[in-house]
């Protein structure tokens, strides 16, 4: 069967590029982007890399809700397969959806799938959609299992997981070493947390400098650096320094240089996430840092699934400091040799978390 396959989603996200990029060359597939995101988002990827980028439709909002001006035409278009991810809040998405069979059109989700919290009419869209789609593409196991649990086909869903720049993170990795990049800062020897990210609300983030405090109290000093900005640094700075602990706690601010990142991340022994901890586990993990976050899946990105227990991390229970920090103190104590844990991060993030197996699934979904 000849397949004509395009993509179509909210917006270009920049961290997407190498699974765009393979499925562009290697697959053929097509892409429209939305025209517009919203102020603070992720940053958006040049579409000069893609040889196949069509054009942008304009996302007409209405608060979170949006119209994709011109993406009902796919309808009307000679492609036979359309692949989005824009299901959630896009109602032309969801018009496309329910109207795709009278046009013989097959329908292909790339989709966080559950969370497993979901109630009332969000529990039924959600079921709704994923049993109308010729199938789906879910970023964790977890997701698979809720939905198999609410009544859909499990042939349907089919788990890739997620993937950021591999190819240009794999040629930087090459170049790692241990160094004195902690040392140099702080002027101790202390074990070094680190957080990269945005330093906004969801991530709880204060939880790690009262984990700290308590640390201190237990005779365990750490240090710990913030990498990224947010509207909650100058709360966290003001804590650091109630806390007496401001001359262990650094705000690096924004990095974006991928290969200042990743010897932030390569020279920190653990990587603390006390919200949700999504990309961030694989971002660490790329560079062979353990990470720990909470343990309430449903409150949790699908990528906590890279965390496995006493081996790329460890959980903790959700909103409790006391626990956060018996968590760090335990992992410090264990006795585990850093540079098996190290490979144990890599060998999560080469086996599963990377666009080569993510194209692959992609080939076998739509095109065998």
């Amino acid at each position: 069967m000849l397949h004509k396959v395009c993509f179509f989603n909210q917006s270009s996200v920049h961290y997407r590029k190498n699974i765009f990029m393979l499925m562009d060359r290697e697959l053929g597939i097509d892409f429209f982007f939305g025209d517009s995101r919203k102020q603070g988002a992720i940053k958006e990827l040049d579409t000069s890399c893609l040889n196949n980028f069509k054009g942008y439709f304009h996302n007409i909002g209405f608060g979170p809700i949006y119209w994709q001006n011109g993406a009902i035409r796919l309808l009307w278009s000679d492609y036979t397969d359309l692949f989005t991810t824009a299901t959630h809040y896009c109602l032309s998405a969801w018009v496309i959806l329910l109207l795709a069979p009278f046009f013989g059109k097959r329908v292909y989700l790339w989709s966080h799938g559950a969370y497993g919290d979901e109630r009332g009419i969000k529990k039924w869209l959600t079921i709704w959609k994923m049993k109308r789609a010729t199938g789906s593409l879910l970023y964790g196991n977890y997701a698979k299992k809720v939905l198999v649990g609410w009544g859909v086909p499990n042939e349907k869903l089919n788990v890739f997981y997620n993937s950021l720049a591999y190819d240009e993170e794999m040629e930087v990795r090459k170049t790692l070493a241990p160094s004195t990049f902690y040392q140099d800062h702080f002027h101790n020897s202390l074990r070094n947390l680190v957080f990269i990210g945005r330093l906004i609300a969801a991530k709880k983030l204060d939880m790690i400098i009262r984990a700290m405090l308590l640390l201190c109290d237990r005779g365990i000093e750490v240090n710990m650096t913030y990498v990224g900005d947010g509207p909650k640094k100058a709360e966290l700075e003001a804590l650091a320094k109630e806390s007496g602990l401001q001359a262990n706690v650094w705000f690096y601010g924004p990095c974006y240089d991928e290969k200042q990142i990743a010897q932030i991340i390569y020279n920190a022994d653990l990587c603390v996430s006390p919200g949700d901890v999504g990309l961030t586990a694989m971002h660490a993990m790329t560079f062979g840092t353990p990470v720990i976050s909470h343990d309430n899946f449903c409150h949790q990105g699908p990528e906590f699934e890279a965390i496995e227990e006493g081996r790329t991390g460890s959980f903790f229970r959700e909103n409790n400091v006391e626990s956060l920090a018996s968590c760090i103190q335990d992992w410090f104590t264990n006795g585990l040799e850093r540079e098996r844990i190290r490979q144990n991060c890599y060998d999560v993030i080469d086996n599963k978390y990377n666009p080569h197996q993510q194209i692959e699934k992609i080939r076998d979904l739509i095109f065998n």
